[in-house]
């Protein structure tokens, strides 16, 4: 309840959320004087000594944890038999509410997500932690674009028994890996397949497997492969597609061995060399996962549908036999007749079909596209004719670092594919190491010189620069304010450069110096989007209607949303009857 304190330190200011597993509370902590986030184990958990014992032991190795994308764990600890866990308050949204938003986002987007949460994740698998829930809910993102990591100490402690137990099983199936569904032991890759998941859904807006129910889910991620992600976005980068084929294999062999590991591959996924590299191939074969456990879960819905049919379908044997007559068995020389002809007609079409294959096979023969980079373009057609593949006469001009002008960079569809005998190939040709002279571009709007320099084929970047609000100039948002390319300089196809945008920096001034009033700093607080508490003290020591008290100090960088507490001083003759319901501190 509002105003309930736990272990007589966290003050319960407002409820923020409640889950399947836990109730979350906006609380305040007394003795730290901070805003925290306090997780309450559900009534049904709490009373599972096995799984609270669980609960405790985890909770405080995930404390341990510390790294600017996981939510930060204060405190573990139980209060008249409520089991809780004190985590850093964010002020922010779920990934999943920014996709309900949004739908899906950009590839640059998307990685830049991913890449903090496998930054995040990479030093709970250094320290061997397994966070077992890695989904959109469970992953908050802050106004600057900062992902926090959330739920490490309960999602740990929850496994795959709990899979039809939990109200949230249906927001965490879709993200479960194939070992875990099985009732298998979860490991490292066990979070990298999540992760793969939710790649997949930034940039498609979708989620994979679909169902009725959790358990069809979780056999779709046990038996079916996921969607090739280039039928939703056809052009991704080959380097993304093989980043989500990795982590989702369903053979965890075949994923990144860690976060780390994956975090590193995604560093460089955009650059230019490895848009078009080869799609990998597995080194294990993808064996199917025992889904042993899945099916008695399927075997146990489909367990009391058949006991409440086989009453019925013995009372219709029973009617049935008794109604057989004369005219039933005409029927039935009838009904031979006709199965006769339609056995005859079987024969008739395997014989076509054992005549037809072999000619239907030998027509549809298939050749792999062989490895032409490099080549000029009169050998790259010889190979490709030699492999029984036509040669478009219009090519695909391309500037290149690493290929001389007129040889072959690659083919479209690409090197490595297989396809039919006869399917026509365009060349992809160099034109050399074309170069682009840049030019001083501070002043211009970036929006403008992002497109014509990603004309050119250049990469460009946009990132903020802190500017001090202060300053004479007065800026504007897509102002570009520097570049990390000198003018002069040029830059080959495919190279990068950054452009800098104001980000300017807001600081709290000092309300307590006596020139301001509670109105200017509720002003204050409006303009920036605060969330303000005013609490009046009754004191001597100083004038009343004097702020002598605020939460956040001058010089203090401003972020919307924040909260921000000052104290006014009030006298003795201030303080209302006692039958007003604020008790004095309106």
């Amino acid at each position: 309840m509002k105003g309930q304190k736990i272990s007589d330190r966290y003050q319960i200011i407002k409820s923020i959320g409640e889950g399947g597993m836990a109730n979350v509370y906006l609380a305040y902590d007394t003795i730290l004087d901070r805003n925290v986030a306090v997780k309450v184990l559900r009534g049904d958990l709490s009373n599972d000594e096995k799984f609270v014992r669980r609960f405790q032991r985890e909770a405080l190795a995930a404390s341990s944890l510390s790294h600017q994308n996981i939510v930060e764990v204060y405190d573990v600890g139980e209060d008249n038999g409520e089991y809780y866990i004190v985590m850093e308050y964010i002020e922010g949204k779920h990934l999943k509410n920014l996709l309900k938003k949004r739908g899906k986002l950009t590839l640059s987007e998307a990685v830049d997500i991913m890449l903090q949460i496998t930054d995040g994740m990479s030093v709970a698998h250094d320290s061997y932690i397994i966070h077992r829930d890695i989904k959109p809910q469970n992953i908050m993102i802050l106004e600057n674009g900062l992902v926090k990591i959330t739920d490490f100490g309960i999602a740990m402690a929850m496994n795959a028994t709990q899979l039809t137990q939990t109200n949230s099983v249906m927001g965490s199936v879709h993200y479960l890996p194939p070992e875990q569904a099985s009732g298998q032991g979860s490991t490292l890759q066990s979070d990298i397949y999540s992760m793969g998941i939710v790649m997949y859904e930034l940039i498609t807006g979708e989620l994979p497997f679909k169902g009725d129910n959790a358990v069809e889910i979780a056999l779709k991620h046990l038996k079916e492969p996921l969607p090739d992600i280039r039928d939703k976005i056809p052009n991704v980068p080959n380097s993304i597609v093989n980043i989500i084929k990795k982590a989702t294999a369903k053979n965890p062999k075949n994923r990144y061995a860690d976060a780390r590991v994956m975090h590193e591959d995604l560093k460089t996924c955009l650059d230019e060399s490895r848009i078009n590299e080869p799609i990998i191939s597995y080194k294990y074969s993808e064996t199917d996962t025992d889904d042993t456990k899945i099916m008695k879960m399927v075997k146990k819905e489909k367990t009391k549908e058949k006991e409440k049919t086989i009453d019925i379908k013995e009372e219709k044997e029973e009617v049935i036999a008794k109604k057989i007559t004369g005219d039933d068995l005409k029927k039935q020389n009838r009904l031979l007749i006709i199965l006769a002809f339609i056995f005859t007609g079987l024969i008739v079409g395997i014989t076509s079909l054992v005549v037809l294959i072999p000619i239907m096979t030998k027509s549809g023969k298939q050749a792999t596209v062989p490895d032409i980079a490099g080549l000029s373009i009169k050998q790259a057609i010889k190979e490709l004719q030699n492999k029984g593949f036509t040669v478009s006469d219009n090519y695909i001009e391309e500037a290149s670092t690493s290929i001389e002008k007129d040889h072959v960079i690659g083919t479209k569809p690409e090197i490595g594919s297989r396809r039919k005998e006869g399917t026509e190939i365009t060349l992809r040709v160099s034109l050399g190491d074309t170069q682009v002279t840049i030019e001083d571009y501070t002043g211009e709007s970036y929006e403008e010189i992002k497109g014509r320099l990603e004309a050119l084929k250049l990469i460009v970047r946009l990132e903020p620069k802190k500017v001090d609000e202060d300053a004479e100039h007065e800026y504007e948002p897509t102002e570009i304010i520097g570049q990390s390319v000198e003018p002069g300089e040029k830059l080959s196809v495919g190279e990068t450069i950054i452009l800098y945008y104001p980000d300017i920096v807001r600081f709290y001034p000092d309300f307590t110096d006596g020139s301001y009033t509670v109105e200017d700093v509720e002003d204050f607080a409006d303009t920036y989007e605060l969330q303000l508490d005013i609490q009046y003290v009754t004191t001597s020591e100083y004038e009343p209607g004097t702020i002598y008290y605020q939460s956040r100090p001058k010089g203090y960088t401003i972020v919307n949303g924040q909260t921000f507490r000052i104290k006014v001083a009030q006298s003795n003759s201030s303080v209302i009857d006692d039958d007003d319901d604020c008790g004095g501190l309106c």
